[in-house]
């Protein structure tokens, strides 16, 4: 129950002597009740306590007496309140508002992460692809289980919308960097994985499930009603719900006259305040002494806006819009430079507007007709049309029909006739049976009554009576109506019974008006400004009327009687709205009730109150009461505003600081309604949202920067509609408020990855960035200079980097510890500069953008950043052993991060980082290089020639050859190859093309690897990476070099030793120095060839053009030994063929020989196995040379040469035996072999023009010619070799 010391107004009522509102009670606090109880203690209180419970006591005292003020100021800042909502007329709710998102809490948090954790495992039934989960994983490890995520939610500043908006950020780099598909777009893509990161946001939850009603925290977004406003500051001030059933019910709030006439008494008092203040010259302390005139002018000039906001509404919703000049006492003339004198309301200036609503029911009584006529009824309102109801059978005249009309007398006259048809052939109208005339107010009754009709005097209708309902509704500007006895001055001079009509015309104007029946225009009206209404005695002399009341002005005094005490109160409660006046009447029962407790009680009393006693009653009244003017509303207000803001931040909502619509709407009518200034409001706001902000909750800095420019510009005189008064106590605060401003901007700068994690919320750094600038501003014209703001922020980005720094390094739990396993030092200092460098990554993906005005400036704070790095990283490197190269895989991390941002690179840091590896770089390079040309010595002194292929096919039974190399990094390895095993290439697994030794091969991959290393360095500074470049490019050059000449020397040796008959076959090792020169020659492309974007100079171009010319010569050599090696053994065979040459002894032996012993056993004919060897000789080297070298080119060209050579060999050979026949065996031999020989060699690919050269016709002829000799001769002796049949088979 609302106690009674809440009558009292001390902390917001002043005297009216008083120059501006403060706290100066008008009652004591011992008045009565409760409040009474706190101020006097019992007599027989005991004295002998000690004293620590007499302090306690005294503190309990003093804190329930505290509780008791902040109760009572509660309930008058409620009642205001109430007011505001009730009858707004100065602001609206807005509708422009950003809509705020649901805030997520811990347990959301935790369900968000369960459900990212769950797709991650399997456990759900999204299907994705690799990159889509590549996507949500780095999403789940780099942003939900991120610390900073967990503080932005604790600080209540955190929405699914932000959680959203980072994944799509995140998946937009990513997709972006995905290769094109065809047919499938990046933003077909980027949806669908919108698509299933809601699916896995939301989980299991089904989003038609929807609570059945929204809780109000729930729809403060939303435009509210005056019911949920109400609901909302009740909770806000914690207002019961049974106080503001009584507070509602005393204030009248769901009275539109009663708030108006509120309204309009609240500025009269500011006008009598304002006066008062300039008369007495009691103003507040400004800045400027001329102000003081001002302050006037200002409070004029306020109060006039809110009359004429006023006067812009409507009468009533839905009334017509009245827009009459207003008439106003001296007082208010002096605020309103109307400009002409004021003008008096006419007869035509007041218009009323009725429906009325006529429904016949039935007839009773008629008796004069037969019962099977047919009547019906007319109605019509004097002025207007008239309708007629539906027909009836006389036997049961009802209807039930409504007609409605439109018309403008008060008093109008309504005609109602029942007729029946008339029968008569001649008859032109119908009979009238009876008649009935109303004069209905819209105070009559809405029920359906009988009225006797009104017959002819024939009739024997006496008793015919009619039922019908009159409803006549009132129109919104009037406010009262009803009979009165009246009698005035001016107007109704005489005492008589009239037809009274309280009009309202506009916000500021009424009028009582009397009306004559039929009439549209008032006979006499009487404009009510100036007027005060109130209860009088009978005045003697006068009759008629039974109570009586009056209203008096300067001049004039009209008395008013009425008949009924009831109607009394309603007339006077309606004037006293109208006139505006201060003075409140009191009905004469209420006095007497006051003075002596008993007796009935108000009839016009609000029913919840008379529950209360005189104490609790009392309490209520001094509330509603209670003048507004007379209160500290620069104190009432920030307590209001502090308790929104509080409510506010603890709602559902991601407000950042921002107030609800409905808020907003509140405290604008407040503060227009009862005077407080703006700059006064902005400061509080600004002093309420830093202390949340220093508690670490997000603030929207946009917000603190537009209550901040509004408070700047009315301190500094700049603002838009002009320059107002400033006091002292503004500009103190501005100022305090403004030095708390400059350290909250400065820290959160400081702390912008945790202040603003993520960027979020969406652009608040940079409108910090903002805020701290115009902070800055010495004036609000006065731009600081750029310089300035530049040494501010970049001060305090240094310290942000060494708090980031900090905080990496604890979250890394990575300590300083000189005693600690240089590896695991090394380790550290791996995962610590990962993370570093995601630490600027997201700094410039996310907060680069605020300080793109200094992009320096960040660039700078990285590299302060990395000189925190640079110490760890020194000492780590300093403990690492000699000649270790574990290293490298730091310098590419950190090198790859660096050489691509275009502020970093070759800075400080980076040059750094290049200067400790340099040394590095150069000792791996020249050990390499020791190493490589051992192991080509070593390996040649030991190499067996067998191909590569061959031995890793048979790794378990050859032995390899050991090689001490120095360490080879593994990170720099060719994709294509595995590491070494041992140095060696045991474990290697080399694609087919790879047929070369095992010596060259090792080389081939080492040289590669060691310029794959390099290069994976990307070392960032040219000149030094083309010194690399070319050092081992020159390297390359000169290992081939000695690899190609080993290698042909080992090819002349085994062509030495290799045997010159028909056995002699093409050994594996030729085969595999053939393939190492060809491997050699397509390394040296990659391996000695300058990249193409360098300048070559003229000696680099010559050196590597020796190496060319050497591998091309030495295959030329090989091949022309091989050749000779070839043409060697067809000499051999010859030789063999020689034997048979004619005129020889040794050919008639042997002829003699096989023809006799041909007789008696089956004697192989000479010369066919001779010509079987050498052409199985040949087609087996063939195979050979096909099968187990590479390159086609090379075979091609061996086997023109073999063909040639061999047919040079077998003409010359013929060319000697010009003058001699050939032996039989010897022309077979030779048929077979060059028959055999042109047939091989032509499907192995040499072409026509080759195989039919000079010395293959020449041969071919000889032979044609031998064969047809020989034929002559033997007859069938060449047993059917024969050239033609050569020919033929080849043709």
């Amino acid at each position: 129950m609302l106690d009674p010391s809440s009558s009292e107004d001390s902390g917001g009522e002043i005297d009216e002597d008083t120059e501006v509102p403060k706290d100066s009670p008008k009652k004591p606090l011992t008045s009565s009740g409760k409040g009474g109880k706190h101020k006097r203690p019992p007599a027989d209180q005991p004295q002998a306590e000690s004293p620590s419970a007499g302090d306690e006591q005294k503190n309990e005292k003093e804190r329930l007496q505290k509780e008791e003020a902040e109760r009572k100021s509660k309930l008058q800042i409620y009642v205001f309140v109430l007011r505001c909502i009730a009858y707004p007329f100065n602001a609206k709710q807005p509708t422009d508002m950003a809509r705020r998102q649901q805030k997520l809490n811990k347990q959301q948090l935790q369900a968000v992460k369960d459900h990212f954790l769950a797709f991650l495992n399997g456990e759900t039934q999204i299907v994705a692809d690799e990159a889509f989960c590549n996507a949500v994983r780095s999403y789940y490890e780099g942003f939900l289980n991120s610390e900073r995520v967990s503080r932005m939610v604790q600080s209540g500043g955190c929405s699914a919308c932000d959680f959203r908006d980072v994944f799509k950020k995140n998946i937009e780099r990513r997709v972006r960097s995905l290769p094109e598909i065809d047919g499938l777009s990046k933003e077909t893509v980027l949806s669908s994985w919108i698509a299933k990161y809601d699916a896995i946001y939301r989980g299991d939850e089904d989003l038609r499930r929807q609570p059945q009603r929204m809780h109000l925290s729930a729809v403060s977004e939303l435009i509210l009603s005056k019911e949920q406003l109400y609901e909302m500051f009740q909770l806000i001030l914690g207002i019961k719900k049974f106080e503001h059933q009584l507070l509602y019910n005393a204030c009248q709030l769901d009275n539109v006259d009663e708030q108006a006439a509120q309204i309009r008494r609240e500025l009269d008092g500011r006008q009598q305040l304002a006066e008062r203040v300039a008369k007495e010259r009691k103003y507040p302390k400004f800045v400027s002494k001329d102000m003081e005139a001002m302050y006037i002018e200002e409070l004029r000039s306020s109060v006039n806006l809110l009359m004429a906001n006023l006067e812009s509404l409507p009468v009533a919703k839905g009334g017509p819009d009245f827009k009459q000049k207003l008439k106003r006492s001296t007082m208010n003339n002096s605020f309103l430079d109307m400009g002409e004198e004021t003008e008096f309301l006419s007869k035509s200036d007041v218009v009323l507007s009725f429906t009325l609503e006529i429904v016949i029911v039935e007839v009773q009584g008629l008796k004069s007709v037969a019962p099977n006529r047919i009547v019906y009824c007319t109605m019509e309102v004097e002025g207007g049309e008239k309708l007629q109801t539906d027909q009836a059978e006389a036997s049961r005249p009802q209807w039930g029909t409504q007609g409605d009309f439109m018309t403008t007398h008060p008093l109008p006259m309504i005609k109602v006739k029942l007729f029946t048809e008339s029968t008569g052939v001649l008859a032109l109208e119908d009979k009238e049976l009876g008649r009935v005339i109303l004069n209905p107010t819209t105070n009559g009754p809405k029920q359906a009554e009988l009225h006797k009709m009104v017959v002819s005097k024939n009739s024997q209708d006496t008793e015919l009576k009619i039922k019908l309902a009159v409803r006549m509704d009132k129109p919104p500007n009037m406010k009262h109506s009803g009979y009165l006895y009246a009698l005035g001055q001016r107007v109704w001079k005489r005492w008589k019974r009239r037809y009274l009509v309280l009009v309202q015309v506009s916000q500021y104007t009424f009028a009582m008006c009397s009306y004559r029946e039929r009439k549209s225009e008032p006979h006499e009206l009487m404009q009510l400004e100036g007027y005060t209404v109130d209860y009088s005695d009978p005045q003697p002399g006068l009759q008629g009327g039974r109570v009586f009341f009056s209203a008096v002005k300067e001049g004039d005094l009209v008395v008013f009687a009425s008949d009924d005490e009831q109607d009394r109160m309603l007339w006077v409660q309606a004037i006293y709205r109208a006139t505006g006046q201060s003075y409140k009447p009191v009905p004469p029962t209420q006095i007497q009730r006051q003075n002596c407790r008993g007796g009935n009680p108000q009839p016009d009393a609000p029913i919840s109150l008379l529950s209360l006693d005189r104490s609790q009653r009392q309490g209520v009244e001094d509330l509603i009461s209670a003048v507004p003017c007379r209160f500290d509303h620069a104190a009432l207000f920030p307590m209001l505003q502090k308790q929104t803001l509080q409510h506010r931040m603890n709602d559902s909502f991601s407000c950042l600081g921002w107030f609800s619509p409905g808020q907003v709407f509140v405290l604008d009518e407040y503060c227009a309604r009862y005077g407080v200034r703006g700059c006064h409001r902005h400061l509080s706001y600004l002093r309420d949202l830093m202390e949340y902000s220093e508690n670490n909750t997000l603030v929207d800095p946009t917000l603190l920067h537009y209550s901040y420019a509004f408070c700047a510009s009315h301190i500094h005189g700049n603002r838009p509609d002009g320059i107002g008064t400033v006091t002292e106590e503004e500009r103190e605060q501005f100022e305090d408020i403004r030095s708390r401003l400059l350290s909250l901007l400065d820290n959160q700068i400081v702390h912008f990855r945790y202040c603003f994690p993520f960027g979020r919320p969406d652009g608040a750094l940079k409108a910090t960035l903002s805020l701290l600038e115009r902070v800055l501003m010495k004036d609000i014209t006065t731009l600081i200079p750029p310089e300035e703001m530049k040494k501010m922020v970049k001060k305090c980005l240094e310290k942000a980097a060494l708090i980031n720094y900090s905080q990496l390094t604890q979250y890394a739990q990575i300590e300083a510890d000189a005693q600690a396993v240089p590896e695991k030092r090394l380790e550290d200092m791996m995962r610590l500069g990962e993370l570093c460098i995601e630490v600027l990554q997201q700094n410039d993906e996310h907060h680069s953008e605020a300080f793109s005005w200094w992009p320096e400036i960040m660039a700078e704070h990285a590299e302060t950043f990395l000189s925190l790095y640079t110490v760890d990283m020194d000492g780590a490197l300093q403990v690492q052993p000699v000649d270790s190269w574990d290293s490298f895989p730091l310098f590419q991390l950190l090198n790859n991060f660096l050489r691509c941002d275009p502020h970093l690179c070759n800075g400080m840091f980076h040059k750094h980082l290049q200067d400790l590896f340099i040394p590095l770089v150069v000792r791996y390079i020249d050990l390499m290089e020791s190493s490589i040309a051992q192991s080509i010595h070593r390996g040649f002194q030991q190499e067996t020639w067998q191909s590569v292929k061959t031995i890793t096919n048979n790794l378990p039974s050859v032995p390899l050859p050991k090689v001490n190399l120095p360490q080879m990094p593994s990170f720099s390895a060719p994709s294509w190859m595995g590491p070494l095993c041992d140095s060696t290439l045991q474990g290697i697994h080399l694609p087919d093309i790879f047929n070369g030794s095992a010596t060259s091969e090792d080389l081939f991959w080492k040289l590669d690897a060691l310029q794959m290393f390099v290069l994976d360095l990307h070392w960032p500074e040219p000149e030094f990476a083309k010194h690399l470049e070319q050092r081992l490019k020159l390297m390359a050059s000169d290992m081939m070099e000695a690899c190609v000449k080993r290698t042909k020397a080992a090819f002349d040796s085994k062509m030495q030793k290799a045997s010159k008959a028909t056995d002699f076959r093409v050994s594996l090792s030729v085969c595999t120095m053939f393939n190492m020169l060809m491997d050699a020659k397509k390394q040296c492309a990659k391996l000695c060839v300058l990249d193409s974007g360098q300048e070559i100079d003229k000696q680099w171009q010559q050196y590597h053009s020796k190496i060319d010319v050497l591998i091309d010569d030495a295959f030329k050599d090989m091949i022309s030994s091989m050749v000779t090696k070839f043409a060697g053994v067809l000499d051999g065979v010859l030789s063999k063929l020689s034997r048979y040459d004619e005129g020889t002894f040794f050919s008639s032996i042997l002829s003699f020989t096989v023809k006799a012993a041909a007789k008696y056993v089956d004697v192989p004919k000479p010369g066919m196995d001779l010509a079987d060897t050498y052409i199985t000789f040949v087609r087996q080297n063939q195979d050979i040379l096909r099968d187990r070298v590479n390159e086609e080119m090379y075979i091609e060209k061996l086997f023109d040469q073999w063909y040639t050579s061999s047919m040079k060999g077998v003409c010359a050979w013929l060319t000697d035996r010009l003058d001699l026949q050939l032996h039989m065996y010897q022309l077979k031999t030779l048929i077979k072999i060059v028959k055999k020989t042109y047939r091989d060699f032509r499907l192995q690919g040499v072409l026509d023009g080759t195989l039919n050269n000079k010395s293959y016709e020449t041969v071919y002829n000889r032979l044609t010619v031998e064969e047809a000799t020989m034929a002559v001769k033997a007859g069938d002796g060449l047993q059917g070799i024969t050239m033609r049949d050569s020919d033929e088979e080849d043709g």
